[in-house]
């Protein structure tokens, strides 16, 4: 086993990644709200666009989200009428989920300030290097997401 001495955490890359994700997660709010939207809100845009409708427990599963966790998020984006819920057709019990006109209205300038993210924290790789760090990152991924 390796000594204390050896411990090198900003070798880690595990922790690195850890360290560059709370960096990009605060950059990217930061983008994202100059347009009215947050990275949390992103997986439900994503999920309803192109006026998909679904139920909460749906977007949960797609996402990866908790249900307690995804019924506050539903919550908050239904307050900044970002979605709104209608009766499901085959199940009064359920309410189907879709974006408002407004949360349309978003999407292609949220998906400008990603890029612009995306842009700016990679301008300093190579072609190369952004689809070789792109593809270690989805093996990553896969690997991690395989394991729960």
């Amino acid at each position: 086993m390796k000594s204390s001495v050896d411990w090198r955490p900003y070798e880690m890359p595990t922790l690195l990644i850890n360290r560059l994700a709370r960096l990009m997660s605060k950059r990217t709010d930061e983008e994202l709200g100059t347009v009215g939207l947050t990275a949390s809100q992103l997986p439900v845009l994503a999920s309803l666009k192109e006026d998909a409708k679904l139920t909460q427990k749906e977007l949960a599963e797609l996402t990866g989200v908790a249900q307690p966790s995804m019924a506050q998020l539903l919550a908050r984006m239904e307050r900044d009428q970002l979605i709104q819920r209608t009766p499901s057709t085959t199940d009064g019990r359920i309410s189907m989920v879709s974006l408002t006109a407004q949360a349309n209205r978003k999407l292609e300038p949220g998906r400008t300030a990603l890029r612009r993210v995306d842009d700016d924290v990679c301008s300093i790789l190579t072609e190369k290097e952004r689809v070789m760090l792109a593809t270690v990152l989805q093996k990553l991924v896969r690997h991690v997401e395989g394991r729960r």
